[in-house]
């Protein structure tokens, strides 16, 4: 892969003089930022980069930052007032007529306080050549997310000890979180899903005051970050022997991942991996009951914008990192889903999470 982060994302800016990316404040804050400038650190509130078409960069910040800011990539423009921040905000863009922003995460005032401060410049959206970019992953962002799966993987793998009769959602949640962090992780890639019972036919179920009892699924949806890298992974076992209805479940499941991850190889249409597995679940008595996309794009945030569903009409590139999540929800009864974190290649994927995928009833 040739080029800094940001002389790629300028090659997919077609038609763009320099492209935006502003950090507003909380929650308003773009990874964008961060995976141009490689800093590991920081909130960078108020802070901005900014890609000119021939990949140089600008990043403007203020004093709060600047020591941290010195330690990643670009030309740092440290501000004190906002005179400052407005004189090299214009310096940057001289000369740009088509500027580009990150329309998912810039607001309006933001990008209408640009248009005041510059003369002449005409906004455009600049998501797409963003998405282009960050989901082609370098080394340097796989080696974080490997680190990411294989923390949450060993949780994964230690699970069971967590469960045991009467325990309730919330306690082993929160138990996951904790342990995450002591293996190194940097913070939760999303809120963890432990689903146990009936609850787990809700695919985004909340952690709530149930308490695990006999016959009962448990479902845990988790992730962790590391260096902002994330991983995405569930596990689905059984406190003792489920409704017969499952255990089929399950196997069917497991089977539409396998059929699905076949899919997984550079250059293959993104929905062919949905496809595969939800011809292996509607084959069988839970046709319908598998109700969300095969996966999705993983990174810095743990949904990329790579679209794993029957009718994404992206292709898979080798470097792209993704999901692999086939289900089945039985309202009123329970649900299986089995997830892993995987790395397209050039011949086929890698499974970057790991754990017994065996149907396990503790």
């Amino acid at each position: 892969m040739l080029g800094t982060r940001a002389e790629r994302l300028a090659s997919n800016a077609e038609g763009m003089d320099a492209i935006v990316v502003i950090n507003d404040g909380d929650p308003f804050l773009d990874s964008t930022f961060w995976y141009l400038t490689e800093q590991s650190s920081g909130s960078f509130e108020g802070s901005m980069a900014i890609v000119r078409s021939d990949g140089s960069m600008d990043v403007i910040v203020s004093v709060l930052e600047e020591e941290t800011a010195n330690s990643g990539l670009g030309d740092v423009h440290v501000y004190h007032t906002r005179e400052d921040r407005e004189g090299f905000l214009k310096d940057a863009l001289r000369g740009c007529n088509k500027v580009g922003f990150n329309m998912h995460s810039a607001t309006y005032g933001a990008v209408q306080y640009i248009m005041r401060t510059v003369d002449g410049i005409e906004p455009v959206d600049a998501g797409a050549a963003i998405a282009k970019t960050v989901s082609v992953k370098d080394a340097k962002e796989i080696e974080a997310t490997r680190n990411a799966c294989r923390i949450s993987s060993q949780v994964a793998g230690e699970i069971p000890d967590m469960l045991s009769e009467g325990v309730s959602e919330k306690e082993v949640a929160a138990r996951m979180d904790n342990r995450m962090r002591e293996l190194g992780g940097t913070g939760n890639a999303f809120d963890t899903i432990a689903a146990f019972g009936a609850y787990s036919s809700q695919p985004h179920h909340m952690p709530c005051d149930y308490r695990l009892k006999k016959g009962d699924t448990a479902l845990f949806d988790f992730g962790t970050k590391y260096d902002r890298y994330c991983s995405d992974m569930t596990r689905t076992v059984f406190l003792g022997k489920p409704p017969e209805v499952l255990e089929r479940a399950y196997e069917v499941v497991r089977e539409a991942q396998l059929a699905g991850i076949a899919e997984y190889h550079d250059g293959a249409p993104a929905n062919a991996a949905d496809l595969a597995a939800r011809e292996v679940i509607d084959k069988t008595e839970f046709k319908g009951r598998f109700i969300h996309s095969f996966g999705h794009g993983i990174g810095m945030e743990v949904h990329q914008d790579i679209s794993v569903s029957p009718k994404s009409t992206q292709t898979l590139h080798t470097g792209n990192v993704v999901s692999a999540e086939p289900g089945i929800y039985i309202p009123g009864v329970g649900g299986i889903r089995i997830e892993d974190t995987c790395l397209i290649t050039d011949d086929g994927c890698e499974i970057l999470t790991s754990f017994d995928h065996s149907f396990t009833v503790i």
